[in-house]
């Protein structure tokens, strides 16, 4: 389908960037598509458990302003998104899917928000997890299930479900998720979207939950990173997340080469399919049991 003949919530970011920049579509038309979506779509799929509706519509005004007065802010001036309720906005409810911080409103935001506001990202609301983000479906008894886009009665997978199910539902053109055992990789899989677990600490945590709210070390293994609906999109995402952390930003500095692949079978995939602290369906094996790499 050609993307003129794509409805504008299933558009990529970057054609939504395009059009933004074109002056062909507005922030707050962008903005009020997206809520619709959701108004119509989120009762069946609870993805989305958190809006700030009024915030949100009164900064994709004040993005059109700032574009037509040629002060764009950034690579995503005036995109709307949201982001999976483990990311501390302020003012704005941040539980990570806990009872106990169900009224837990930061006054910072977290390291990665600062940076998509500061690239002119609007932020619509969070999207839905398990407790404290440590399940591989998205239930929590504050918000309840949220359910596969694509089939209502299955999973999308978590922690980053909700964030999933709203991309593949056209609620939001991308998400910052966060994986420690693959609270990106599975939902991305399970919803049929894309999803990035990014080297360690190439995207800063603070601002997080979990650790507990107000945490300045990094938990093992976790890493927060980008989700879409195209390889694409998560290139122009990342380059806007990853980078020090304030506190690190006269230690190092972030230039990555461009990739020298130029296709699919110029790469090599690694398998691990044999463990026994973690064995594999039979059905999800190759013929023979047994694969080192696959083109």
């Amino acid at each position: 389908m050609d993307v003129q003949d794509t409805p504008t919530h299933y558009q990529p970011a970057h054609e939504l960037l395009k059009q933004l920049e074109a002056g062909t579509l507005t922030s707050e038309a962008l903005t009020t598509a997206l809520l619709e979506r959701i108004r119509e779509h989120n009762p069946t799929i609870n993805a989305v458990v958190t809006l700030d509706e009024q915030k949100a519509l009164a900064n994709a005004r004040r993005a059109d302003e700032e574009r037509a007065a040629s002060s764009a802010r950034g690579p995503l001036h005036g995109l709307p998104l949201t982001l999976k309720d483990t990311w501390e906005v302020a003012g704005m409810t941040c539980t990570a899917g806990a009872p106990p911080l169900r009224d837990h409103k930061p006054n910072r935001h977290a390291d990665v928000v600062q940076l998509l506001e500061d690239a002119g990202a609007i932020i619509l609301g969070k999207t839905n997890v398990p407790i404290y983000a440590t399940d591989l479906q998205s239930y929590n008894k504050l918000f309840g299930v949220t359910n596969n886009p694509h089939n209502p009665a299955h999973t999308p997978g978590g922690s980053s479900g909700g964030a999933a199910a709203a991309l593949a539902a056209g609620m939001t053109p991308v998400e910052v998720g966060s994986d420690l055992a693959g609270s990106i990789r599975t939902p991305a899989h399970f919803c049929g979207v894309f999803g990035h677990k990014p080297t360690r600490s190439l995207v800063s945590f603070r601002g997080h939950i979990p650790g507990p709210p107000g945490t300045q070390s990094r938990p093992d293994l976790a890493e927060g990173g980008p989700m879409a609906r195209s390889a694409r999109d998560l290139e122009l995402l990342l380059k806007v997340i990853a980078g020090p952390r304030p506190a690190e930003e006269r230690s190092w500095a972030l230039h990555m080469a461009p990739s020298v692949l130029q296709r699919l079978d110029q790469a090599r995939v690694g398998l691990w399919l044999e463990d026994p602290l973690c064995p594999v369906e039979q059905e999800l094996l190759p013929a023979n049991g047994r694969m080192n790499s696959v083109a």
